[in-house]
């Protein structure tokens, strides 16, 4: 039996919901563009979780963003090779930390105009994109999209480009402080057109903290 990992691996680039996919190296579905993928390594990784930081490690270059087990697709007809498992996983991360070199090449694709992907990676993206907008609804997820520090707009934006709706700007920031995952930094402002803004971090004992589902 085949046993892998599989990872959507969503960033924002230019107010857009993304993920990066892969040219893959050899058949089956050679040249075709992917998830970043690989073999579990019963020797080497403790458990999928291992695996899957592991495989993007080696894939991107990346260690271990944000990540989060999805769900285990399986079946004999989802791999031309045969019977076959994946163990998905999905993570996020600011764009700055997306360098495709000569060692990592890959692409950053809109999840809402992905072409044909190949086994069932149409699939796990589909499950991963629906996973992440609906967590967005209740939790502190998407500050794993924005850089360290950020302002509240630049936070409200963010949800708004993950969920693809707009929030009004006076419920988000009363739901901002119900749940209370946010820290000010203090004498940190970001210089704009206008007056300062204040810049924010997510708390490090707040990191899943739910965000109400009414925003």
């Amino acid at each position: 039996m085949i046993v892998t990992v599989d990872i959507v691996l969503f960033t924002l680039s230019a107010g857009v919901l993304k993920i990066v996919l892969l040219r893959r190296e050899h058949d089956p579905y050679a040249q075709q563009l992917a998830l970043p993928g690989g073999y579990i390594h019963p020797e080497e990784d403790r458990d999928s979780l291992a695996a899957a930081e592991r495989v993007l490690r080696q894939k991107t270059g990346l260690i271990s963003p944000y990540l989060e087990q999805l769900f285990t697709f399986t079946g004999g007809v989802r791999d031309p090779r045969g019977w076959s498992a994946s163990i998905a996983y999905y993570a996020l991360v600011h764009e700055s930390v997306l360098i495709s070199d000569d060692e990592h090449r890959f692409e950053l694709l809109p999840v809402d105009a992905l072409p044909d992907l190949p086994f069932d990676h149409q699939r796990i993206t589909t499950h991963a994109v629906k996973r992440l907008r609906d967590k967005s609804t209740y939790s502190s997820l998407p500050c794993h999209l924005l850089p360290g520090q950020f302002t509240l707009t630049e936070l409200q934006h963010t949800y708004e480009q993950v969920l693809g709706i707009s929030l009004d700007k006076s419920v988000f920031r009363r739901k901002l402080g119900e749940m209370d995952f946010l820290e000010a930094i203090p004498d940190a402002m970001r210089l704009g057109k206008h007056r300062p803004a204040q810049l924010y971090r997510l708390r490090d004992d707040a990191r899943l903290a739910l965000f109400n589902k009414t925003v």
